[in-house]
């Protein structure tokens, strides 16, 4: 089966819908600042797309753009500005930034309950104690796929190729807290085929092109491509999709599988934000 993360990312947009249209009644409507700094033709596309999930569903949307020779002190300040405000309930950084700036710093000085991304250190921590709050949204839209295919994590295998801070750490712990088998492998990892044909669900982050071969699938896995490489005129996985399709119980598609799921993420994690800012909607809020 080929998992449409278009259609997954669909149904996660109608339950934010129903959401909004409930803080609707309470005269709530969810705000999301996107921050951008320079003119990366590749992130203005991330950022067209994710202000395009908000239209779809009814959160108001704004794009801060900074110039590519704004200082460190200019961004933090414009962070600081929209943590202050009553209307902005989730804060989404665009990286990479340009050389001169900070990512840890900036991100730190995001506010936790804003943090629609996930990557606050307060966020994080909470993850690895098992108190999962916004989390990173490519692996939240994995588990999330994982959940509707009905697939049961609890004692499964799970093989994550890629440790990166943005998708391989923060899914190593989500699966922990759901009882799996984790194995996480990395450019160190000395025989990687002898991990993956382990994996009852394998997801793939490495940035490298076709890494994954069938021979290097276990019959019935379920595999995730996150991996997004260009290669002459065509955008390919990680993953050898044609090779692999006919072995995997599900696999994903690249484009159109995992990346729209993570964009469903972010405003599923902005309802989430307006929810939990709001006295009205969760009592005392637990920040």
């Amino acid at each position: 089966m080929i998992i449409d993360g278009k259609a997954l990312a669909s149904q996660v947009e109608e339950e934010s819908r129903k959401k909004i249209e409930e803080l609707a009644k309470l005269g709530i409507v969810p705000g999301l600042a996107t921050v951008l700094v320079g003119e990366n033709p590749a992130s203005q596309m991330y950022v067209r797309l994710k202000h395009s999930a908000c239209g779809r569903v009814g959160i108001r949307s704004e794009n801060v753009l900074l110039p590519e020779d704004a200082t460190e002190e200019e961004l933090l300040s414009k962070i600081e500005e929209l943590n202050g405000r009553k209307d902005v309930h989730g804060i989404l950084l665009q990286l990479p930034l340009p050389k001169g700036i900070d990512p840890r710093r900036a991100m730190m000085t995001i506010a936790p309950e804003k943090d629609v991304d996930g990557f606050h250190p307060q966020n994080m921590g909470a993850l690895l104690l098992g108190a999962e709050r916004m989390v990173p949204c490519t692996p939240k839209g994995i588990i999330y796929a994982l959940e509707k295919l009905g697939k049961d994590l609890q004692g499964a295998e799970v093989v994550i190729v890629g440790h990166s801070n943005v998708v391989g750490k923060p899914l190593a712990a989500m699966m922990l807290n759901r009882n799996a088998t984790v194995q996480v492998c990395h450019v160190f990892t000395k025989d990687l085929s002898k991990h993956t044909r382990d994996a009852e669900v394998l997801v793939v982050a490495a940035g490298v092109p076709a890494l994954i071969k069938a021979d290097m699938v276990r019959p019935g896995a379920y595999v995730f491509d996150v991996g997004i490489n260009r290669v002459g005129d065509k955008t390919v996985g990680d993953v050898d999709f044609e090779a692999v399709k006919d072995i995997a119980a599900a696999i994903t598609p690249v484009p159109g599988g995992v990346g729209p799921l993570t964009v469903a993420m972010v405003v599923s994690q902005t309802v989430q934000a307006a929810e939990e800012q709001s006295q009205e909607v969760g009592g005392n809020c637990r920040w």
